[in-house]
């Protein structure tokens, strides 16, 4: 799954690798720890074309009566996805990408808590995760647009930490992705894990598991502790 990520590009690297015209660049201030039901931005086909636009993290599907009920859809598995009643229709048609610089992933480690880790690209700046998004409309005619972020099976980088990851789009396929004139056969080709040597999986501080932290510190590679490597010790044994 994706729970966290980072987005602390500029905004001119945004707009490059998007190919955007310009936007306000207070939807991309630099964040370090990204969590769902905050707003976040995106990239889209919009009625002049590309746009970047604020969203909620948390896709709500158009059916629901009470946007405050806990029906918030932070991932979408892509397996499955073209099917499943909440994301068929986005998936035809509102697809997006999510700008990011990263994401974090947390490994189980024995009886001891789980252990944070970075995933930052290798040898770039901004990386695109697949998203789909909707536009939920309510009976008093209020609006939310929400986003769901991507998933697939993790690549080989991720497979020791987690077995799910965001899917990754490829800068060339951004527009394959976006245009709702795709069929979704070839949409769904893209959602695949990522090339081996893409990301890079770092071991970082405790504190990116509070919503609160927000600074540039989560980013730096703490020491792990060894895991518990038993249930009990022998000096619990009993002699029989």
């Amino acid at each position: 799954m994706c729970g966290r990520y980072t987005l602390i590009a500029n905004a001119e690297a945004i707009r490059l690798l998007f190919k955007l015209p310009a936007f306000d660049e207070r939807l991309v201030v630099p964040r370090y720890n990204i969590a769902p039901t905050q707003p976040i931005a995106i990239v889209r086909e919009g009625p002049k074309g590309r746009e970047l636009v604020p969203v909620r993290w948390g896709l709500i599907p158009n059916w629901v009566k009470d946007p405050n009920l806990p029906t918030l859809l932070i991932n979408a598995r892509s397996e499955g996805i073209a099917e499943r009643p909440a994301f068929r229709g986005a998936f035809r048609y509102r697809r997006c990408l999510v700008p990011a610089s990263g994401f974090y992933e947390w490994q189980a480690r024995g009886r001891g808590p789980k252990q944070p880790f970075a995933v930052l690209p290798a040898a770039q700046e901004l990386i695109a995760f697949a998203g789909i998004w909707e536009d939920w409309l309510g009976a008093d005619g209020s609006e939310i647009d929400t986003v769901a972020i991507v998933t697939t099976d993790a690549n080989e980088a991720l497979r020791d930490i987690h077995h799910r990851m965001p899917v990754v789009i490829d800068a060339k396929d951004f527009e394959t992705w976006l245009s709702p004139r795709t069929h979704p056969d070839a949409a769904a080709a893209l959602l695949r894990p990522a090339p081996p040597g893409l990301l890079t999986c770092t071991p970082v501080s405790t504190r990116v598991n509070s919503a609160g932290n927000d600074d540039s510190a989560l980013l730096e590679e703490v020491k792990m502790e060894a895991e518990e490597e038993a249930a009990f010790e022998p000096s619990q044994m009993r002699l029989i």
